[in-house]
């Protein structure tokens, strides 16, 4: 961010700190819902009295991370694009762009649906956990694929609401999702004893729940914004051409990332259920850290896009810096908070010894990875608002195969402790790489170019 830095011009005032924090805390707090629920699935099943059903749970989760994420672009794009279009004043393209996205986002849960048994054996084939793990996974995964067409129609409204600067309505939804997320899993597992399944249900149950709110706020701001609605750019292929050229970029990131971290847990699964089941654990501190951090990079994404859209370069990099200021500060916290209450929260995720013992021999990793991941998040952020996903695609292709690759093989003697090494080294590659296309692009005065 040297270019940012050069001169006093770039440093952000008390205004713009106000407008990142308003954006931001209501991300902030919406994203930790969602680890919040995972915390809640592993809580609710760890105590169960075989750890095989965190372990289904876990690699269920991951079938789905998988399949849902690859196509977060369906968020990311579509912050990007009406972001620009917000600052230019767009009224009917940010109305296009959201019917595009929700169409997309449709046609695409549904043929999940339709594809779901292939889909399923395939990932679970490729992960190969354990036989009592299996069948579990099995009976989850097919219950929660019913969810796809509203998890991905979330993610898509999500998109478009920070896009236009409003955090809150993210805010009530995720809150509002995870909350009856968490009653419905309670309700399922202990209620009516269905274990994994239960978690199953009440996810898709909820996801729908939340997409007829999510509907219902959408229609009350689109009348705030001025515009018309088209039908011809919903019906013509070449029409969602800006929309597709983003998008393949982060299909590509995207996809390479959960394959990464689906490598993570068959690798640990090969270690055996209770290793397995430890970094099931321990990936929700993970979830909880981008989640947390992420509350700053969305807001990043809502103020550059927009600024880029009003091509207004010196504010661009005013909104670097504040955003980095506090994503630093927020690193500094979740790391001093795992390195006091680490333990203490492994204890209350799970009531087996032998779970707990091993998470608590890995959690010197995750108390490092706040401040190296921090700079990935950030950066990230830059990209989706300024919509410089060619980078984020490159800069990903980059940290896995010439970083995490190479360093899981040459760290397997050392086990678990060797693969969560290459991870974290994943994350500082992130860092670096992206860093650097920053300032290439900075030194070029490319930013204000699109």
């Amino acid at each position: 961010m040297m270019q940012a830095l050069k001169g006093w011009r770039y440093w952000p005032d008390k205004t713009l700190h106000r407008n990142i924090w308003a954006l931001a805390w209501p991300m902030m707090l919406s994203n930790i819902t969602v680890p919040l629920l995972g915390l809640v699935d592993t809580a609710v099943i760890g105590h169960l009295p075989s750890p095989h059903y965190l372990g289904a749970v876990a690699v269920g989760g991951m079938i789905f991370s998988i399949l849902y994420w690859a196509f977060g672009f369906l968020r990311m794009g579509t912050t990007g694009l009406v972001a620009q279009a917000s600052g230019r004043d767009d009224g009917t393209t940010v109305r296009t762009l959201l019917a595009q996205s929700l169409i997309l986002a449709t046609l695409i849960g549904s043929a999940l649906i339709l594809l779901r048994t292939p889909l399923i054996e395939l990932a679970l084939t490729l992960m190969d956990p354990a036989a009592d793990v299996l069948a579990e996974a099995r009976e989850y995964s097919a219950i929660r694929a019913f969810g796809a067409p509203a998890a991905l129609c979330n993610y898509a409204l999500l998109g478009w609401f920070v896009g236009n600067q409003n955090t809150r309505v993210p805010l009530l939804l995720l809150t509002f999702g995870n909350l009856l997320n968490m009653l419905l899993d309670l309700l399922f597992v202990y209620g009516f004893g269905m274990h994994a399944a239960g978690v199953a249900l009440g996810s898709a149950i909820a996801e729908w729940s939340c997409l007829l709110l999510g509907l219902w706020f959408c229609r009350r701001m689109l009348r705030t914004i001025p515009g018309q609605w088209q039908i011809e750019p919903l019906r013509r292929l070449k029409a969602y051409a800006a929309m597709i050229n983003v998008n393949r970029y982060l299909f590509v990131r995207t996809v390479t990332l959960l394959l990464t971290f689906a490598f993570f847990t068959a690798q640990g699964a090969k270690q055996g259920t209770d290793i397995l089941s430890a970094n099931a654990v321990l990936l929700n501190f993970l979830i909880l850290i981008s989640n947390a951090l992420d509350g700053f990079a969305h807001a990043t994404e809502a103020l550059s896009g927009r600024t880029l859209g009003k091509q207004d370069q010196v504010r661009f990099y005013r909104t670097v810096v504040s955003a980095g200021i506090w994503s630093l500060a927020s690193a500094l916290l979740l790391t001093l908070i795992f390195a006091f209450g680490g333990n203490l929260i492994v204890a209350l995720l799970t009531g087996i010894e032998s779970v707990r013992e091993e998470a608590a021999r890995y959690l010197p990793w995750l108390v490092a990875l706040p401040l190296i991941g921090i700079w990935s998040f950030l950066l990230d952020g830059i990209f989706i608002g300024t919509t410089q996903v060619r980078a984020m695609q490159n800069t990903m292709l980059f940290s896995v195969f010439c970083v995490f690759a190479p360093i899981w093989w040459l760290t397997q003697p050392l086990g678990n402790h060797g693969l969560w090494i290459a991870f974290l080294s994943f994350f500082a590659a992130r860092g670096i790489s992206g860093g650097y296309v920053y300032w290439r692009i900075s030194r070029e005065n490319g930013w204000m170019k699109g």
